[in-house]
């Protein structure tokens, strides 16, 4: 008697396909530079060897998931998954038995750059207006120069002092101009 689970195996490329292989396999087909324009990952620009590309993807699963969502869909050309099977990771999603791996798909990095600019589009479009964008602070209220509240006759009391310590401008423009005062 086969076990459900076993149906499932059978109905996954992914199963029985170690990291490395399915890396091979990509970079044979696509290439580094093809790999790094869709699926921006670090280790396909900054390191580009199977083994270390390998090493990261087994420690990072969420770069390890984009990876085999790239394999199954553009790589094995299956169609795109259905709602309930999106949710599960890549190596727990059921194939239909109707659907069979395909030639891989011809990409290219015109391609990449179009699908990542329509992708920088919707994501413009789900964010929200009022929020400033992520990493950004809200400017600071500026406040007013120092010194505008003082009287004509201590203006020209500290220019005469200034002749022998360095004036609180000058201080406030370098932060070491009272280090280097006390050397000379």
């Amino acid at each position: 008697m086969t076990d459900s689970s076993d149906i499932n195996y059978q109905n996954n490329p992914l199963h029985g396909v170690g990291l490395k292989q399915m890396l091979e396999e990509l970079v044979s087909q696509y290439g580094f530079q093809i790999l790094f324009a869709y699926l921006n990952i670090n280790c396909f620009k900054t390191n580009p060897t199977v083994m270390a590309s390998v090493k990261f993807l087994k420690k990072t699963d969420w770069a390890r998931e984009k990876v085999e969502v790239f394999y199954l869909y553009q790589y094995k050309n299956l169609p795109n998954p259905s709602s309930e099977q999106f949710k599960l990771p890549p190596r727990d999603r059921v194939i239909p038995a109707h659907h069979q791996p395909g030639e891989p798909k011809e990409l290219s990095l015109e391609d990449a750059d179009k699908l990542r600019e329509k992708r920088e589009q919707k994501s413009a479009s789900h964010r929200p207006r009022t929020a400033p964008p992520l990493g950004r602070r809200p400017a600071a209220p500026k406040k007013p120069a120092s010194g505008s509240g003082r009287s004509a006759s201590s203006k020209s009391s500290s220019s005469k002092s200034s002749s022998s310590a360095p004036s609180s401008t000058s201080t406030s423009s370098d932060p070491w101009a009272k280090a280097k005062s006390r050397k000379s």
